[in-house]
C-alpha cells in the first residue's frame, strides 16, 4: 500500500531540496566565475565588482595570449608523460600490491598491512624524501613525481578488498589447469575488478594531473615544469607579462587578470572531461573496493 505524503513530508522534501540546491550553486559558482571572467573583456572585468553572472563583452585575447605562450604547450607535454607514465606505474604496483596481500595463504600478510596502513599516518617527512630522491639520481627529472610515488595506501587498501571480494573457487580452478600468479592477476582478477580499476585511474589521474608541490620541489629546469607549476608561476608570480607583449603596463595588467582565469580553465577542462566516462564506474566501484571482504 502506498503512503500518501503530509505536508510535514513535502515541506521536509522541499528544504532538503533547497540545501541540495544551495550547495550545488555554491560549489559550481566558482567554476563558473572563472569561465565567464575568461571570456571577458579585460578592462570591464578590472573594474567589475561582485557577482559576475555572465561574461563583461566578449574577448578571446587571453585563450589566445594562453595558446601562444610556450610554456603552456611545454606544461602540457610534461604532464601527459607524468599522467600516462604515471598512472601505468601506479596501477601495475598496486595491482602487485593487493593481489599479494589480498591472498590468504600469505605468510605474515596481516602484519605487513599493518605497516603499509602505519605510512599513511607516519612518514619520514620531505628532507628524507628529497634525500633518497637525490641520492637515486631522479632529482630535476619528470620521473621524481612518479617512481617515489607508485603507490597510494589508500587506493591499495580499496583494491585489495576488491580481490578478496573475488571468490576463491575462480582462483582455484585457475591453478588446476595450470595458471600461475601473473595468469590469475591479469586475466581473472583485473578483468572482474574493472569498476574498482576505473576508480584508481580516476583517482591516480586526478592526483597527477593537480600534482604540483612534489615537482616544485625536485624539477628546477622551467623545461620540464608540469602544466600545474606554470599555472602556480602565472597565478602567484604574476607571470604574465611575457604574455601581454605590446601592451602598455596599465593594458598588461588589465589582460593579465583574464590570462589567469584563462589558463585555469585550460588546466582545468581536460580532466573535467573525462569524470563523465568514468562516473558509471565511480559509485560501484567505491562500494566494491570499501565494503566486501
Amino acid at each position: 500500500m502506498k503512503r500518501e505524503h503530509g505536508i510535514g513530508d513535502r515541506l521536509f522534501d522541499l528544504f532538503v531540496y533547497g540545501i541540495l540546491l544551495f550547495l550545488v550553486i555554491v560549489t559550481l559558482y566558482p567554476l563558473l566565475y572563472v569561465l565567464f571572467a575568461s571570456f571577458s573583456d579585460s578592462g570591464q572585468l578590472i573594474g567589475h565588482k561582485g557577482i559576475l553572472w555572465k561574461p563583461l563583452g566578449f574577448s578571446l585575447e587571453a585563450y589566445k595570449s594562453v595558446i601562444n605562450n610556450p610554456g603552456i604547450g611545454i606544461g602540457y607535454r610534461n604532464t601527459l608523460f607524468i599522467l600516462f607514465f604515471g598512472v601505468i606505474v601506479n596501477l601495475f604496483m598496486t595491482a602487485l600490491g593487493a593481489y599479494v596481500l589480498s591472498r590468504k595463504n600469505v605468510l605474515w600478510n596481516n602484519a605487513f598491512m599493518m605497516i603499509i596502513v602505519f605510512t599513511m599516518f607516519f612518514s619520514g617527512g620531505l628532507i628524507p624524501l628529497y634525500l633518497v630522491v637525490k641520492g637515486v639520481g631522479l632529482l630535476d627529472s619528470l620521473w621524481s613525481t612518479v617512481l617515489p610515488f607508485a603507490i597510494s595506501t589508500f587506493n591499495l587498501i580499496i583494491m585489495r578488498t576488491s580481490f578478496m571480494g573475488i571468490p576463491d573457487s575462480l582462483e582455484e580452478s585457475a591453478k588446476i589447469d595450470g595458471a600461475n600468479h601473473f595468469t590469475i592477476l591479469f586475466k581473472i582478477i583485473i578483468p572482474l575488478s574493472m569498476p574498482v580499476i576505473a576508480v584508481m585511474i580516476l583517482y591516480y589521474a586526478v592526483d597527477k594531473w593537480n600534482g604540483w608541490f612534489y615537482a616544485s620541489v625536485f624539477i628546477k629546469s622551467r623545461e620540464l615544469f608540469p602544466l600545474q607549476l606554470v599555472l602556480r608561476e602565472i597565478l602567484i608570480a604574476n607571470a604574465t607579462d611575457s604574455m601581454s607583449a605590446g601592451a602598455s603596463a596599465g593594458d598588461r595588467h588589465q589582460i593579465g587578470e583574464t590570462i589567469k582565469y584563462a589558463t585555469i580553465m585550460v588546466a582545468t577542462v581536460p580532466i573535467l572531461c573525462v569524470y563523465p566516462f568514468v562516473q558509471r564506474f565511480f559509485v560501484k566501484g567505491v562500494m566494491v573496493g570499501s565494503l566486501k571482504g
